[in-house]
């Protein structure tokens, strides 16, 4: 099965760039949204691996979009992304429960790293919960 990553930007440029760079050659299923009120539906009809968001939008910004996020799926890893990149706002992104933070512009192989390494983590909590869980 195709690993399923959700990515929000308010920006269309920006949205069209991260799914060019994750469905080639990679396999990824990627769906995009530029408006993070729509995310939580999204979530529910669709099991996402991970979610991208950009960190500065209009209505959401990406730091309450985790918070969002965190009350429909509390595994899935988060990856902000963003223009404004400080070393508190990635702390704040972190402790709100983000896997990782990108400032851009970034580099096509970074974020392919980041993916790469932020679903392998979903894989293995993925693993751990199946083998914690008690055998029928």
């Amino acid at each position: 099965m195709r690993e399923r990553i959700l990515v929000v930007d308010d920006e269309p440029n920006m949205l069209r760039l991260l799914k060019t760079i994750l469905t080639d050659r990679t396999g990824y299923e990627v769906d995009t949204t530029n408006n993070p009120l729509e995310v939580s539906q999204l979530l529910k009809e669709k099991s996402y691996d991970l979610v991208i968001s950009d960190l500065k939008m209009p209505l959401v910004d990406g730091i309450d979009l985790i918070d969002i996020i965190r009350k429909i799926d509390a595994q899935i890893p988060i990856v902000i992304i963003t223009a404004y990149g400080t070393l508190e706002t990635a702390e704040e992104a972190v402790e709100k429960g983000a896997y990782d933070f990108i400032t851009k512009p970034f580099r096509k192989e970074a974020i392919l790293i980041t993916v790469k390494r932020a679903l392998e983590w979903r894989r293995m909590q993925q693993e751990l919960a199946t083998l914690k869980a008690p055998s029928a």
